[in-house]
């Protein structure tokens, strides 16, 4: 299985021929029958490109004697699945902090720029270039999706859902280093989507190429799967224990004491890792701690739920809906239809700028999130910004874009919460701080409203802001917005995507074992690209 990703490199008639698994960019060459060594894949390169491969074919043999002295180190599989347990949370730790990292840079290059220019107002290109710049990264993450790997599109959650149910864990090289830069584009661009679902995507497929590496049987290769979720959630969102929970609630759904633990201890190291590098604070700025001041608040928190249900079903009807309609729109090449719903996207931003000098619709939405739990965002501006935010992401997911829906669905939420707060201070003249104890509680239950994940969107809240005099009130309207939600729509959304997509993983049949020989470079749904659909 090793052959499959190294090599080695000769030389024949003046010619640089590579021995190796399926790498981009070679062929396969027919061999007897009676050869037993892997396939040759040939590659004529010119003189001068031979020290830039040759460092990577170094690199390769340095990995493959790393690997091959930890086997004859750690014979035993249970001992290998913990050894490499441990380091697939140091290396998806050290994944999702280069992917944050480079959305960061690229959003500070081109969207943050682009609406930088609203405070002039003797300066108008700023809203051509606001449009301009997710509708290009949009046409970019097209392309790469319809012609590299159509597996990347969307948040990669349902992805690793079906790799994890129907596929051993499998999820390939191609669609993972895919992910990762087509979502650096789009989301760095200003497309309005999340980079948690993503991380959770790349964090799999990485913790899936060590399994493989390992020669782990099938069983522990889809456990590794698990590992890499929950790795990823711990540090896309800082929140080791409620990557847990969410892996046990997405995931695993039962309590198998082997994955568990496993994905106890890669959450643990991702999340210390990602402290290292990225420091200990939250992903947002809390003001200050945020309790439950009167119980007649109570009611307002009730109704909040009630309103999160609302929301949530709204966003998931509405991005179903249209995502249905873009796979119908044979008008427009399916390789541009991401940039039509940047492109909207950037509308929906000029839109919230122009009128309430708010960012948070296309780019970073936590700086915007953050006012909110100051109070200083007027209520007309926080309705109008949940609005905009849930349009903005509807249109660039649906449209077949790659980005999650997480930072969005926390964003609504805040924004909703934020808004109900301002009716407790009105009706009962309670204290300003409220609004910002409403806007963390509104985070809450739209998460669980959309995602579907009731004990994860109680916890999260709370590694995200440090506080937990909120117990209570999240509870409640965590718990309200969640039944609520599944009575409208019985349907979560994850599981709603795979079904329009014709995968229906209730009652799915078991795992089959992937052969990495012939399938390491085929995406997750392998016909997506055959069909003219991105699969997402």
């Amino acid at each position: 299985m090793l052959a499959h990703y190294v090599g080695r490199v000769t030389h024949q008639d003046g010619n640089l021929y590579w021995q190796v698994g399926m790498a981009p960019g070679f062929r396969r060459t027919r061999q007897p029958a009676s050869c037993s060594r892997p396939p040759i894949l040939e590659a004529q390169v010119f003189a001068r490109s031979l020290p830039y491969l040759s460092f990577w074919v170094w690199l390769a043999g340095l990995y493959t004697r790393f690997v091959a002295w930890l086997i004859r180190r750690v014979p035993n599989e249970r001992q290998r699945l913990l050894a490499f347990t441990i380091l697939a949370g140091g290396l998806c730790g050290l994944a999702a902090v280069a992917f944050h990292k480079c959305v960061a840079w690229v959003e500070g290059i081109l969207i943050d720029r682009a609406a930088a220019g609203h405070a002039d107002p003797a300066n108008h290109s700023w809203i051509a270039w606001t449009i301009l710049s997710p509708a290009l990264g949009g046409l970019v993450c097209g392309l790469g999706l319809y012609y590299f790997a159509p597996g990347a599109a969307g948040s990669g959650i349902p992805q690793v859902k079906v790799a994890f149910a129907l596929r051993s864990g499998f999820i390939s090289a191609r669609e993972t280093i895919a992910k990762f830069f087509l979502c650096v584009i789009q989301i760095g661009s200003g497309g309005s989507l999340g980079v948690e679902g993503p991380t959770v995507h790349i964090c799999a497929g990485v913790s899936n190429l060590l399994a493989r590496a390992a020669r782990l049987n099938p069983e522990n290769r889809r456990r590794m799967t698990s590992v890499g979720m929950a790795a990823g959630i711990a540090a896309a969102f800082n929140a080791p224990i409620a990557a847990v929970t969410f892996t046990l609630e997405e995931l695993i759904g039962d309590l198998d004491q082997t994955m568990l633990s496993g994905v106890i201890v890669a959450a643990a190291v991702a999340a210390v890792v990602e402290h290292t590098l990225m420091g200990t604070n939250p992903i947002f700025h809390v003001p200050r701690a945020f309790e439950l001041g009167k119980a007649s608040s109570l009611i307002w928190y009730a109704l909040l739920g009630l309103l999160a249900a609302f929301v949530s079903v709204a966003f998931t009807d509405s991005l179903l809906g249209l995502r249905a309609w873009f796979k119908k729109l044979n008008a427009v090449p399916k390789w541009v239809q991401p940039a039509l719903g940047g492109a909207a996207t950037g509308g929906f931003a000029v839109v919230g700028l122009l009128l309430f000098h708010l960012g948070g619709i296309a780019g970073d939405p936590y700086k915007t999130l953050t006012q909110a739990f100051s109070g200083t965002i007027p209520v007309t501006a926080m309705i109008a910004l949940c609005v905009l935010k849930l349009a903005a992401t509807v249109t660039s997911y649906s449209s077949g874009g790659a980005g999650g829906i997480f930072a969005p669905a926390l964003f609504m939420g805040g924004m909703l919460g934020g808004a109900v707060g301002y009716l407790d201070v009105t009706v009962f003249h309670h204290s300003t701080d409220s609004i910002g104890a409403f806007a963390v509680v509104g985070m809450g239950a739209v998460f669980a409203g959309i995602v579907r994940a009731p004990m994860t969107s109680v916890l999260i809240i709370f590694e995200m802001t440090r506080g937990y005099g909120l117990v209570l009130p999240l509870m409640i309207a965590n718990m309200s917005a969640f039944a609520l939600a599944r009575h409208w729509r019985r349907t979560a959304l994850y599981d709603a995507l795979l079904e329009q997509d014709g995968i229906h993983l209730h009652g799915a049949p078991e795992p089959v074992e992937i052969d990495s020989e012939t399938h390491a470079e085929t995406p997750l749904f392998a016909d997506a690209k055959d069909r003219g659909t991105f699969v997402e």
